[in-house]
């Protein structure tokens, strides 16, 4: 018996036993997609105390509540470890919405203003955690660290010490208009403020001053260089599409690539395809969430998921990058991402639709895709939350996000 049998037969004799308890909820009939246990398979996914209980085809449906997905994906809940989601109070809760049942707030502030994203993450309803900006005053219009001082390795400390259990890591951003020349400084600064709590750093690469080997240098196992698929100059590879060796190199000793979506100079489609022809996948995805791009260039991170379906990646391996493989990024996710027996019940439940649709990427520059992932409903700790519901906290911005017109939008009906 292999692993995948051994984990998801097993659900066989709960079924069986179906008869005898109760479950608290049962996800009837969708296309059950666990890249941890190579599952993609239609399934029943039955849930009692807020964790996977059983997965098997036909599960009696012996619960107060059940959700029929025919027709849909059922997935881990999605991780989403690139957001600046706690900028605003109801950000957790717009991502939630998506899918996204566990999330970083990747160094929207730093040590002088902290305390306000804390807050925010503190009071999501999801898993929300926060990496803080090496700059100790957290994103700014001129740069958060041209004015070196600001890369206060002491302010970032005591704010660690104060708030361990939140903190998660350390943000570097270092493109030439955040931290011009300083960049490689700015790095060295936040490598000594993470080594003193033994906790991954974050990089925002593309457009540096320092060429990105000598960046990557720098990185130890478990860092996150993000942005992976920024151009020229210091992309992740060189005039002829070969991925840097140095890159190769840092991969190899365990440093993490991620993919950033944002909305300004991360992603360019020539670059991305250059880079998965050159074999080098994605880590992991995450969509550099902000209230703004869930207009326009993000939406959501089922639409960010899309675009590399288009691209050619496949659907499991999609999925796998807003999951299981997320999941090991921050030690707090580590029983998360998956559909396991025994894990909590975090689900996110998707409709893959087939047509016509537009995706656009950082630079202006229009694909059409054949397929579109759009968010249905949401598990949380086994407790469904109604198909976009939680958005509903700022209905203006939900309004403006669900439009048509918009990148991402479905151009065509699509097929059934």
């Amino acid at each position: 018996m292999d692993r995948r049998q051994f984990f998801y037969t097993v659900s066989a004799t709960a079924a069986a036993a179906a008869t005898k308890r109760r479950y608290d909820l049962i996800i009837k009939g969708g296309r059950v997609i666990d890249p941890w246990g190579k599952l993609n398979e239609i399934n029943d996914v039955a849930i009692a105390g807020g964790h996977i209980a059983a997965i098997d085809p036909h599960i009696p449906a012996d619960a107060p509540e059940t959700i029929d997905a025919r027709g849909k994906l059922v997935v881990p809940g999605l991780i989403d470890i690139h957001t600046h989601a706690a900028r605003v109070s109801d950000g957790p809760a717009l991502c939630m919405a998506d899918g996204v049942t566990g999330l970083i707030d990747a160094g929207s502030q730093g040590a002088d203003r902290i305390s306000e994203v804390i807050a925010i993450a503190k009071a999501a309803p999801q898993q929300c955690r926060v990496l803080i900006n090496i700059g100790r005053a957290g994103i700014l219009p001129e740069g958060d660290t041209m004015d070196i001082s600001r890369a206060d390795v002491a302010a970032a400390r005591e704010a660690i010490g104060r708030n361990r259990e939140i903190i998660v890591g350390v943000k570097a951003r270092l493109s030439r208009d955040v931290a011009g020349a300083n960049d490689f400084e700015v790095l060295r600064r936040a490598q000594e403020v993470a080594s003193s709590f033994k906790l991954p750093v974050m990089i925002h690469m593309g457009q540096t001053v320092s060429p990105l080997p000598k960046l990557l240098a720098l990185l130890k196992r478990g860092d996150i260089v993000t942005h992976m698929f920024a151009p020229p100059p210091n992309s992740i590879i060189d005039d002829s599409g070969h991925i840097l060796p140095e890159v190769m190199a840092a991969r190899r000793r365990g440093v993490r690539f991620d993919l950033g979506n944002g909305r300004t100079g991360h992603l360019r489609w020539d670059m991305a395809e250059r880079v998965l022809q050159a074999g080098f996948l994605p880590d992991t995805f995450s969509t550099d969430w902000t209230p703004e791009g869930r207009t326009a260039q993000v939406i959501d991170f089922p639409n960010v998921m899309s675009k590399f379906l288009m691209l050619g990646m496949s659907l499991d391996k999609v999925v796998a990058c807003a999951t299981v493989n997320a999941s090991r990024a921050f030690p707090v996710f580590g029983n998360r991402g998956t559909l396991r027996m025994g894990a909590p019940a975090d689900i996110a439940m998707l409709e893959l639709k087939v047509g016509s649709f537009e995706f656009v990427d950082n630079f202006g520059n229009k694909r059409t895709g054949a397929q579109r992932l759009f968010p249905s409903a949401t598990v949380l700790g086994g407790k469904p939350v109604a198909p976009r519901q939680a958005a509903l906290v700022d209905h203006s911005l939900t309004v403006m996000a669900r439009k048509t017109i918009v990148e991402g939008a479905q151009v065509t009906e699509p097929r059934a």
